[in-house]
């Protein structure tokens, strides 16, 4: 089955952070997990867990104690573990991970204007198997904050019309920053 299937079927993703993460979307009907912690001794047992459950197993290679931002990274996973694919915020791993034959997600967080054009590049010169886009829900967040402090708030970062500047507003904003001169005067 393609991963576009999986997707469709199976559209909220299950991302563990700990060992009760864990537990708990293994009893999900989810079918894909991203595992987002472990080190470099317990990631092969985490992996077998999920993968004993039929589910996808995804490692975030960014975020597993001993590991480092080098290619050995993904050979090791490939060669000791039965993970189905990487996730990464470095190209060159996602990269070599679809190389061995894994699936290979790239991380992006877009928090600018710059960082958008940082992930155009990306996309133009490498097509991973995935990509995460990060945040995902930042109106929420924003309203999370307002309720949590009367600090003045400035939206930043990718405001590329009056919609979107009005959705800030309506999230809790106080104003926003835009490098986008046509909005200036919005």
């Amino acid at each position: 089955m393609k991963l576009e299937d999986i997707f469709e079927d199976s559209p909220v993703i299950t991302a563990v952070k700990d060992e009760a993460g864990l537990l708990h979307a293994l009893e999900t009907d989810s079918r894909v997990v991203f595992i987002l912690f472990g080190n470099i001794c317990s990631i092969p047992q985490i992996v077998e867990r999920v993968k004993a459950r039929g589910k996808l197993a995804f490692v975030h290679v960014d975020l597993i104690t001993g590991f480092s931002a080098k290619e050995i990274v993904v050979e090791f996973i490939k060669e000791n573990t039965s993970a189905d694919g990487i996730i990464s915020t470095r190209p060159a791993l996602v990269k070599r991970a679809m190389e061995l034959g894994l699936l290979g997600g790239l991380r992006a967080f877009l928090i600018d204007s710059i960082a958008l054009e940082n992930t155009r590049r990306q996309l133009a010169a490498f097509q991973p198997d995935f990509m995460e886009i990060m945040p995902g829900v930042i109106p929420k967040v924003f309203r999370q904050i307002r309720g949590d402090t009367s600090v003045l708030l400035v939206a930043g970062g990718l405001m590329s019309d009056k919609p979107d500047i009005m959705a800030a507003f309506q999230a809790g904003a106080d104003a926003v920053s835009t490098t986008k001169e046509e909005l200036w005067a919005v």
